[in-house]
């Protein structure tokens, strides 16, 4: 054939005349997007996704079918061929019915991949388990233990029985991990000569830590305590989280080569500018280390402590005094974690005092529980008016009694005071946990917002000094979940990494297929009741600082793991139409009507179709009938209706699609899965 020089967005290619610009560019390197084409089958021309300008030539091009001729130029990125294939994207996910990920992965502020990890521990992979969260959550022991798990809440299984106990087998996979010979260490890349500066060692300074130094950047972290982890480490109480368990995560991330300079607090010793001189980036990861006021007379008295300040002192090994009967206020984790603490500090009565009611309360509801069993009063819709003291040291606390009125902007019913009506509970300290808000001072010109937090864009994590970035509870709405602090350290390690390598960033939402779904569509699952996570006794529990849980069994996290749905596409990974739907930012809610009949078969015998999944794109009819000259396949009905389906439902004719598989190996959207 005769050789042929073609110009592909302004780049010089060769082929052989009589072949497609498709074939071409991609021999020569160059990716046209394309859905519903494969070099060994005839052309088809589907999708439409595979489109070019063509210089001289007034309509848009299919390069699939197009053939080249010797100087021809095409331009497959111009904003026509961009505005159409967006428009061809739109129209393909406006039908596809089904899952990319699962709502358990969609929910967790950090997107691990769940059902990922959850396989590898179900066949006793935890290593490789271990692998797949560390792509997302560097400290996944410490993680697994104190999140409050939204993924749980989403979980599918819980239209079944119950959600799987996702954290807990996160932690047992990374304790198995930790535990041996060789734990997972990620591979690091060339070093890149740039250096970075995360100030603040707790959840999100760690995560962007890893994850620029895998990126193979020189990294330093700073931070004011004596060891590193943060709230991890000063504000959750052993019992939670024991403190052997996080230090051994937080030397596995220094032992990447990542230094650790602890005792250094910006603006005393050491100074804001001269850090940004030094490195080419900056990253503010202070978190919140302030409880904020509850504003009542006598807040000011001996024996009124900060949940913070109380916590954190308790985790250095300094018992305050607290007396023999406490007064916790607040109503979450926070709150949870002091009354717990001071019972365990030797107080005898504690009452926790929250102003809504238990349905309100932020707090998890293990947490409320396992409180209550130790033996903590909880004086729901109560609100401290005045904090009573004798001789400048706590007394009692006057509590005015709340009532629930209208929903506020939080969604809540708003706790109103009941008029005249009050109850005095003598107490010998008061703790406050009613909030956390961030100290910004020694920062210099960083902009911050009216609550005193590092005022931060969201899309790529900048803040108003160049090169300067910002995560954590440090920033815009202030302290939340450890969970949310490392998805923030991970959108400013990929903002730095893109920063630091002179190239535009900014975080975008995938264009995700989600599947509605009801407890109809699981009524032939078999139950199988998740598996419990043992407490020791209450009574036993609160005299130490001992870990409370009694971790998971191997069969018993084996067992948890196998009861994974596995929602999500088995072919995400591979997936040509959510990468082409991400490249091109499309808006998968510009086109809305009726679907498909969405329904799954197996009359192929070892291969699953999922017609919600299938865009008609006609790759495996094709394969079927000239590769493999069976033809099988085939289109059934007309129009909107149109669907692909087996020619020959029963019989010996599909008897042979159990080796074959090429159909479901050529699918580009996941439509078709192999079962056997």
């Amino acid at each position: 054939m005769e050789k042929i020089k073609i110009t592909v967005n302004g780049k010089e290619i060769f082929g052989k005349s009589g072949d497609t610009v498709l074939n071409i560019a991609a021999e020569n390197g160059i990716e046209i997007p394309n859905l519903c084409h494969s070099k060994e089958l005839k052309s088809f021309g589907a999708c439409g996704i595979c489109l070019a300008e063509e210089e001289g030539n007034k309509k848009l091009i299919r390069t699939c079918s197009a053939e080249a001729y010797d100087g021809m130029i095409i331009n497959t990125e111009t904003e026509r061929v961009k505005r159409a294939r967006s428009a061809a994207l739109e129209l393909i996910m406006s039908d596809h019915e089904g899952d990319c990920v699962g709502p358990c992965s969609l929910n967790c502020p950090a997107h691990t991949d769940v059902q990922g990890y959850l396989k590898k521990i179900a066949e006793g992979k935890d290593s490789e388990a271990v692998e797949i969260i560390k792509k997302k959550i560097p400290i996944p022991a410490s993680i697994g233990r104190i999140c409050p798990h939204p993924c749980e809440a989403n979980c599918r299984r819980r239209l079944v029985e119950e959600p799987l106990s996702i954290a807990y087998l996160k932690a047992f996979a990374a304790d198995k991990d930790l535990e041996s010979k060789s734990p997972f260490v990620p591979e690091i890349e060339k070093e890149s000569g740039k250096k970075v500066a995360i100030i603040g060692g707790g959840p999100a300074g760690l995560a962007a830590a890893y994850r620029l130094r895998i990126k193979g950047h020189s990294v330093t972290v700073f931070d004011a305590m004596p060891e590193m982890g943060g709230m991890l480490r000063y504000g959750i109480p052993e019992y939670r989280l024991p403190k052997a368990v996080l230090k051994k995560e937080t030397d596995a991330i220094e032992k990447l080569g990542i230094v650790f300079k602890n005792n250094v607090k910006i603006g005393e010793n050491e100074d804001f500018e001269n850090i940004r001189k030094e490195f080419d980036a900056v990253l503010i990861a202070i978190g919140a280390w302030k409880d904020a006021k509850i504003g009542c007379a006598g807040e000011e008295l001996d024996g009124v402590f900060s949940g913070i300040d109380f916590l954190r002192e308790v985790n250095t090994g300094k018992i305050p005094e607290i007396g023999k009967k406490v007064a916790v206020v607040g109503g979450g984790n926070t709150a949870m974690d002091a009354c717990r603490t001071a019972l365990r500090c030797g107080a005898e009565e504690v009452y926790v005092i929250y102003r809504r009611t238990r349905a309100e309360a932020p707090a998890e509801d293990s947490e409320i529980e396992e409180a209550a069993e130790e033996g903590v009063t909880f004086k729901f819709l109560t609100n401290p008016d005045e904090i009573i003291g004798e001789d400048g040291k706590v007394k009692a606390v006057k509590l005015q009694v709340m009532e629930l009125g209208e929903a506020d902007s939080s969604g809540r019913k708003k706790p109103m005071p009941v008029k005249g009506k009050f109850e005095t509970v003598e107490v010998d300290s008061v703790i406050t946990a009613i909030g956390q808000k961030c100290d910004a001072k020694g920062f210099g010109s960083v902009e911050l917002t009216q609550k005193g937090t590092v005022l931060m864009n969201e899309q790529n994590g900048a803040t108003n000094l160049e090169g300067v970035f910002a995560a954590g509870d440090a920033v815009n709405k202030g302290a939340s979940i450890a969970i949310d602090a490392v998805a923030e350290g991970n959108l400013a390690a990929k903002a730095i990494e893109a920063y630091l390598c002179g190239m535009p960033f900014e975080a975008f939402e995938h264009a995700y297929s989600k599947r509605e779904v009801s407890e109809k569509d699981y009524f032939e699952i078999v139950k199988k009741p998740r598996e419990k996570m043992s407490v020791k006794p209450a009574g036993e529990r609160k005299k130490t600082f001992d870990e409370v849980i009694n971790g998971f069994s191997e069969a018993q996290a084996r067992n948890e793991a196998k009861r994974c749905l596995e929602c999500g596409c088995h072919d995400f990974g591979e997936c040509k139409l959510i990468r082409y739907a991400d490249e091109n930012r499309i808006n998968t809610g510009k086109f809305k009507g009726v679907k498909h009949n969405i329904f799954t078969e197996r009359k192929l015998i070892s291969i699953e179709r999922d017609q919600g999944k299938c865009m008609l794109c006609g790759l495996c009819v094709r394969v079927c009938e000239e590769k493999i000259g069976k033809g099988l396949l085939g289109f059934r009905g007309r129009g909107f209706k149109t669907a692909i389906k087996p020619e020959f439902e029963h019989g010996f004719e599909i008897e042979g699609c159990a080796n074959c598989l090429e159909c479901a190996n050529i699918c580009p959207t996941g439509a078709l899965k192999i079962i056997k």
